[in-house]
């Protein structure tokens, strides 16, 4: 069932001031808000949705989980899936925003201030600044919510390795990343290119090689045996697999424990799609939010 409620543009629990209000919609007991914020570092309008569970109180401390490629949720079915995970008695309390990708999407997601051989990603710094800069104190106060308890970051694909990067250049933000089919090949040169070489032109491998260890920092990746057909190394995995399994090896060198810091998800017939990561999503937040862990 949904219902249509009005809620004050800057606090989601209410107002007394009704001179600017915002629609927000009501499904499974999910109050869904749709935000703009105006970026003068990525000199665009970028439009998110917020997921706040209906019985949150004022005072109360949730995590907030960070996602990109927002404007793909509702295909993802990400209502439901957080209708499912609120009523599961283990779960903690978490407020999720959607972020929408803009039109320069292979400029904006990426690697800050490591574009690939083509040049993408250039914005990505950019991107990362408009993050903490613009988008975290803005939604703190569009939704009266000052304060959570840790923040998380999400991402599908391209998404996957720019909330990776962010994560990781900025473990004092950060508590777990996920990682849906990231595009871990991000590499500095073409892999046609004869000097290519897995051990140094992977962008976030190197950027994990020469990073810091943060021990409260917990992984989550997820791939599927169709994400792809490319074997670039003729070993019978594919890339995607590969480059992920190659990335949890360069965390264990890091410092970081196999079993008690990261969770691999591989789908025996996932692929590199929307209704893959669907069925990811329900086990990226039992393994980030569930009272167990």
């Amino acid at each position: 069932m949904k219902e249509f409620l009005y809620f004050h543009r800057y606090n989601i629990f209410g107002s007394k001031d009704m001179s600017d209000l915002i629609c927000l919609e009501k499904i499974h007991n999910i109050n869904i808000s749709s935000l703009e914020i105006v970026s003068s570092r990525l000199g665009r309008t970028v439009k998110a949705d917020a997921f706040v569970p209906a019985g949150l109180q004022p005072g109360d401390l949730p995590a907030l989980l960070l996602i990109n490629d927002g404007q793909d949720m509702e295909k993802l079915g990400l209502s439901s899936i957080l209708a499912d995970f609120f009523s599961a008695q283990d779960s903690r309390p978490l407020v999720c925003l959607a972020i929408h990708a803009g039109a320069d999407r292979k400029m904006e997601y990426g690697t800050a201030g490591v574009p690939d051989y083509m040049g993408r990603g250039n914005k990505a710094g950019d991107y990362t600044l408009f993050i903490f800069e613009e988008l975290l104190p803005s939604i703190r106060k569009q939704l009266g919510i000052p304060r959570f308890s840790e923040k998380l970051f999400a991402g599908f694909s391209l998404g996957g390795l720019s909330a990776m990067d962010i994560v990781w250049a900025h473990p004092h933000e950060f508590t777990r990343v996920g990682v849906f089919s990231g595009s871990l090949w991000w590499r500095t040169i073409d892999q046609d290119d004869p000097a290519y070489d897995d051990d140094k032109h992977r962008i976030m491998h190197d950027l994990v090689r020469k990073g810091n260890y943060a021990p409260w920092l917990k992984f989550f990746f997820m791939t599927g045996t169709q994400d792809e057909t490319n074997d670039r190394n003729n070993n019978g995995i594919i890339d995607s697999i590969d480059d992920t399994l190659g990335l949890m090896a360069e965390l264990e060198r890091k410092g970081y424990d196999r079993q008690h810091d990261m969770h691999y998800l591989e789908l025996a017939d996932g692929r590199h799609d929307v209704d893959t990561w669907a069925r990811a999503m329900p086990a990226f937040l039992a393994w980030a939010l569930g009272k167990g862990e």
